[in-house]
């Protein structure tokens, strides 16, 4: 079942970005999205919230899951899974758009 991710990480990655007309707002311990285009918003966990503060700072999906398991204690596979899901989700949304590298 791991082969999945990890045929995933020999190929180029596919990073998201966000999508330039989402503005985020944090509310307490969550940040809240909302896309100017459709007025779609979305609201993350404080786990979600970080992922987007690392990814909007521009960091490759590498560096945002060492930083979420350094400050989260999750195994690496339910990590994996949790960013796959959360970065599912916002692409879906139109939150997020995906780019080479």
């Amino acid at each position: 079942m791991q082969h999945t991710v990890s045929t995933q990480r020999e190929s180029p990655l596919l990073l998201p970005t966000p999508d330039p007309e989402v503005v985020a707002r944090r509310v307490d311990d969550e940040i809240v999205l909302m896309h100017l285009g459709t007025s779609h918003i979305f609201a993350l966990n404080p786990t979600g919230a970080r992922f987007w503060e690392l990814l909007k700072s521009g960091n490759n999906l590498e560096e945002i899951e060492g930083a979420l398991q350094t400050e989260f204690e999750v195994s690496r596979d339910e990590l994996r899974h949790s960013v796959a899901n959360l970065i599912a989700n916002l692409e879906a949304a139109g939150l997020v758009r995906h780019r080479e590298t």
